[in-house]
């Protein structure tokens, strides 16, 4: 094979792997958080029906806080309409009446979120610190429930949240399909804002919902 050959069967084998690299992805390569959501018309990855008599325990052994009593949320409610399983006893919440007056942080994780599992500590620091000035409200964004628990207990947090498999909470306020989002919510049931990104402190989540809810804490 001439030289003139072999330059022309390199460029032809680069072309090809330029091609291939810059070829758009069919459906079955969708990203893993797509995947779970069941954004590409796929059975969402987890339990949905997890067997009740491990549910039992796992949430005995969470211990978490009990969710939100409810009032009379607002008719401007974002979350309005939208009711989920309490993780601590699997009672149903009704998010609006649970969160109505008064501000709220509420948090959107997963047990297989990596960044969800350095920041839900801060936020049960920060849950501790505000008292009854702000809401901390968890909301975990996957079908397993039973792995959510188990997390919890390892990260030993405690606070009160609620299942939310098919992630109805991201979709009524807007979020971008990343974990953890931080959804802060007026004492009138309206979103102040929407964060897409962890905390790394306890008094970054201070001084955010000090800025966005006029809350200091």
């Amino acid at each position: 094979m001439s030289n003139s050959a072999r330059w022309s069967l390199v460029a032809l084998v680069m072309v090809a792997a330029l091609v291939v690299a810059i070829w758009p992805r069919g459906e079955d390569e969708a990203s893993s958080y797509d995947d779970r959501f069941g954004q590409t018309g796929r059975t969402p990855v987890g339990e949905v029906d997890a067997d009740p008599s491990t549910l039992t325990a796992l949430r005995a052994d969470a211990a978490l806080e009990a969710c939100p009593e409810p009032g009379t949320a607002g008719a401007g409610a974002a979350l309005a309409g939208i009711t989920l399983s309490c993780l601590a006893d699997g009672t149903p919440v009704d998010l609006a009446d649970a969160l109505a007056g008064r501000p709220a942080l509420v948090n959107l994780w997963a047990y297989w979120c990596a960044p969800c599992a350095e920041e839900l500590p801060y936020l049960q620091e920060f849950s501790a610190r505000a008292g009854d000035a702000v809401t901390v409200l968890t909301v975990h964004s996957d079908p397993n429930e039973t792995e959510a628990l188990g997390r919890l207990v390892a990260y030993d947090v405690s606070l009160s949240g609620v299942q939310d498999p098919s992630g109805r909470v991201r979709a009524a306020v807007s979020a971008p399909p990343v974990l953890p989002v931080s959804v802060l919510v007026r004492a009138d049931g309206t979103v102040a804002k929407v964060l897409p990104q962890p905390f790394h402190s306890v008094d970054e989540i201070a001084d955010a919902v000090d800025e966005h809810l006029g809350v200091a804490v």
